[in-house]
């Protein structure tokens, strides 16, 4: 395992929730706390031993030296983080249950991430002890700026050999203003080697079609084929990983993940949820899961996928945004430990 450093680039938001499974109209209180996907992946990482760093912007104001804050206190390295701007973008949560889906609301237009600018970080710096950088698609879909800044981190990490990771992570509410994911999204992915996405981040994004049979959308041998044309039009992509998601209802779902390593699908085993906690930071937290795993077991495909559909099982678990757990109760669960006794 290496002692250099994972970076993560992205924007992080206050996030109000209201508490337990109350609807906006009925709560009269919202409960505080940090997130943002690429800092959740900081989190998790920083929770599994691996030193790593979040570069953001941030407004120089409480909100944004309460977040400073609460990443040092999981061990994240918040040194590249530049400040300016007004505010912190704020992003409201209803958590739904049975046949009532969650809703998310944002509100962050004009953020302090928005503002970002080419220069403003030195990307030398901060890559001079990395091994990993990771971003993803709600960058250059919230500015033109971040995206520029995008681009210089991208450039520079390839230049170093760093391995780049992506999440496509598409959200349509936030291009906008002729700001096309698929106009943007092609290049960036030219410079990446790891990349999470399904089918409809593939078409929808990249253009990547296939005939197969409607049967079979979303199948492994769907997977498969679009992973291959993948690499085969961006060369840097080496690996290609998707979740499934099986929903029965808001709090009852399935679980399970593949990855594609350009001759063969590995996937996970599937696991049963059946009351979900809170499902935001999934994604980021089977993210964090492969960087792990690609860094202890870099030849072992199976163990790398088994981790990070395991780890992101348990933030199913966990209220907020962030992955709160160790290595060890990854494995308990990897070793079948499903029963959730008391530890004593």
């Amino acid at each position: 395992m290496t002692n250099k450093k994972v970076i993560t680039f992205g924007e992080i938001m206050l996030r109000l929730a209201t508490p337990g499974y109350k609807r906006f109209s009925q709560a009269s209180t919202l409960e505080a706390t940090y997130g943002g996907g690429e800092a959740n992946v900081s989190v998790s990482l920083a929770n599994f031993g691996i030193p790593t760093a979040c570069v953001t912007r941030l407004p120089n104001n409480d909100m944004g030296r309460f977040c400073v804050e609460s990443l040092k206190e999981y061990g994240v390295d918040t040194s590249s983080i530049v400040f300016g701007g007004e505010r912190l973008g704020i992003y409201f949560l209803e958590t739904g249950a049975v046949a009532r889906g969650s809703k998310v609301v944002y509100d962050r237009a004009n953020s302090a991430f928005t503002g970002f600018a080419k220069g403003m970080i030195d990307w030398d710096e901060v890559f001079q002890d990395a091994v990993w950088f990771h971003w993803s698609g709600i960058i250059p879909a919230v500015s033109f700026g971040a995206t520029q800044v995008l681009e210089e981190a991208l450039e520079k990490a390839n230049e170093k050999g760093i391995t780049v990771s992506c999440d496509v992570n598409y959200r349509s509410k936030l291009w906008h203003d002729g700001n096309k994911a698929e106009e943007v999204m092609p290049g960036l992915i030219e410079r990446t080697n790891v990349l999470i996405g399904n089918e409809f981040d593939a078409e929808k994004v990249l253009g990547i079609h296939t005939n197969l049979p409607s049967d079979s959308k979303y199948s492994k041998v769907t997977f498969g084929e679009v992973s291959k044309q993948l690499i085969l039009r961006y060369p840097r992509l080496e690996k290609v990983i998707t979740s499934r998601r099986g929903t029965i209802n808001a709090n009852y779902n399935t679980w399970e993940g593949m990855l594609f390593d350009g001759e063969q699908v590995f996937e996970s085993v599937t696991y049963p949820m059946t009351h979900i906690v809170d499902r935001v930071g999934g994604g980021d937290a089977l993210m964090a899961g492969l960087i792990y795993g690609m860094l202890k077991w870099p030849t072992n495909n199976q163990k790398t996928i088994d981790f990070a559909v395991a780890a992101s099982f348990l933030k199913h678990t966990i209220t907020g945004d962030v992955n709160d757990v160790c290595v060890e109760e990854v494995e308990h669960l990897l070793n079948g430990d499903l029963g959730g006794e008391i530890e004593r």
